[in-house]
């Protein structure tokens, strides 16, 4: 007798094996299909120059079945995923993925560098670069040339001892008429912490005429070497290293100070004035700037050492004498950002600083760079508005700021500039500065210290328009007679 099976029954009999097989599934009886193994691979992010770097791959691997999600450049792959592979032009967030099991191994986020217009690399659109070692000796020697200063200051960086704490250190050899009455050979250091804290001052003696007595500040050069020497403190060195060495000497009365550091120029100066077309180095009214200097070294205060490492700026001017009935005050501040840029600003004032606050909108003695990567490129503003938002008084007639603001854009002789409509609003306020009065008769004031710096720069160009947050901390410096 032979069985039939209905239609009905065939779809019964095969429910029933398919729950029989759910079952034995699900009891362990039939073991799931292997899925592929993950293979190990381990990335190094190298944030600075935008890249992921492959340290290990445990496996033979095609980078076919790797997906790479974000803005990278993958050109450099080969078929296989090895050691040493690079992951280059990084921008924002990357994460990396095993397509057969679609597990992610990370992501990373890079800073997204915001390519800033350049000037071009020759003037008038930018000034001249590089120095001679005849640049860096001394000039008030020569005829026509009797003031001479060498800066050097810092912003120290984070994650490190002094964390925001900024120096500036000047060498001075002052005209005999910039302070009646007063020793003209000055040393200046003033150390200022994110808190209030001050420390340093100035010590400004008396110059002899060689005769009867040395001067205080002595200068000696070479082809190899510039060595300046105050007492016992004294820079050694020549582009692009320099060693600075501080002891105290009076410098501040409450507190012992002393300090070693080394300034590295990794790229060439730039000359800020100068009056003649070439060899600027023999102009009677110069100045030349380094910056973003890498500056490392050690702070010692009241006998506590701190290691110390930030970023900052060599300045090396030079002018005569005869400037002074001219020239009523100045500004000057190194700007270093959180986004790594550096800004240097100085303006030079030829009317005497009576009001409280007042806007420039002339000024054709300001100089402002902006440098994206430590003085290899430079942006330069020539259209430059100053307003004085607060400042203090000195004497009855005279006040110096306490706070700036700035508004800069490419000048008439900056065509190609421009172009990318390039505006830059910067607000520059003092904190607690260092503050000294010197002269009787006809009073100098200073102040010199650490600064906040806050704004924004826009622009447009091919990418689109661009409008960049801006903060950071700047070592400033503020002269009015």
């Amino acid at each position: 007798m032979k069985l039939k099976l209905r239609k009905i029954d065939a779809i019964i009999l095969v429910v029933l094996i398919v729950i029989a097989g759910v079952i034995l599934f699900k009891v362990g009886y039939i073991p799931s299909p292997p899925k592929p193994e993950v293979p190990a691979i381990n990335f190094e992010q190298d944030e600075k120059n935008h890249k992921l770097i492959v340290t290990y791959a445990s496996t033979v691997v095609k980078w076919s079945d790797i997906r790479i999600e974000g803005d990278c450049n993958i050109s450099g792959l080969g078929m296989y995923v090895k050691k040493e592979d690079e992951i280059t032009n990084c921008r924002g967030a990357i994460t990396i993925i095993y397509k057969p099991t679609d597990t992610v191994y990370d992501t990373w986020t890079f800073a997204i560098k915001e390519n800033l217009p350049i000037s071009l690399p020759f003037p008038p659109s930018s000034p001249p670069r590089g120095i001679t070692p005849d640049d860096e000796g001394a000039h008030y020697n020569k005829i026509g040339v009797n003031r001479e200063w060498w800066y050097y200051s810092a912003v120290f960086g984070k994650n490190r001892e002094l964390a925001g704490w900024t120096v500036s250190i000047s060498f001075n050899h002052m005209a005999r008429n910039d302070l009646l009455l007063t020793k003209p050979d000055m040393l200046v250091l003033t150390l200022h912490g994110p808190n209030g804290e001050e420390y340093g001052g100035i010590i400004n003696k008396y110059r002899g005429g060689g005769v009867i007595w040395d001067p205080t500040l002595k200068v000696k050069s070479s082809d190899k070497e510039i060595i300046l020497e105050f007492e016992d403190s004294w820079v050694q060195g020549m582009h692009p290293t320099w060693h600075v060495h501080i002891e105290d000497n009076d410098l501040d009365e409450n507190y012992d100070i002393a300090m070693d550091l080394e300034f590295f120029a990794p790229n060439l100066a730039i000359w800020t004035y100068h009056n003649r077309l070439f060899n600027e180095g023999k102009s009677k009214i110069a100045s030349y700037m380094f910056t973003g200097c890498a500056v490392t070294g050690t702070v010692t205060i009241d006998g506590k050492e701190h290691t110390v490492e930030g970023i900052g700026r060599h300045e090396h001017s030079w002018s005569t004498g005869l400037l002074k009935p001219l020239i009523k005050g100045w500004d000057w501040c190194h700007m270093t950002l959180e986004n790594g840029w550096n800004i240097y600003y100085s303006n030079y004032y030829l009317t005497r600083q009576t009001i409280a606050s007042r806007t420039y909108k002339i000024n054709p003695l300001s100089t402002l760079i902006i440098t994206t990567d430590k003085g290899k490129t430079l942006t330069l503003l020539e259209d430059i508005e100053i307003t004085i938002a607060d400042s203090e008084r000195i004497s009855l007639l005279l006040k110096r700021p306490t706070e700036i603001s700035l508004n800069a854009k490419p000048g008439l002789s900056q065509p190609l500039l421009k172009t990318y409509d390039i505006v830059l609003d910067l607000n520059i306020k003092f904190e607690k500065p260092f503050e000294k009065k010197l002269g009787l008769l006809n009073p100098v004031g200073m102040n010199i210290g650490r600064s906040t710096v806050s704004g924004k720069i826009t622009w447009s160009d091919e990418d689109g328009d661009h409008d960049i947050n801006l903060k950071g901390i700047g070592s400033m410096w503020t002269m009015r007679h």
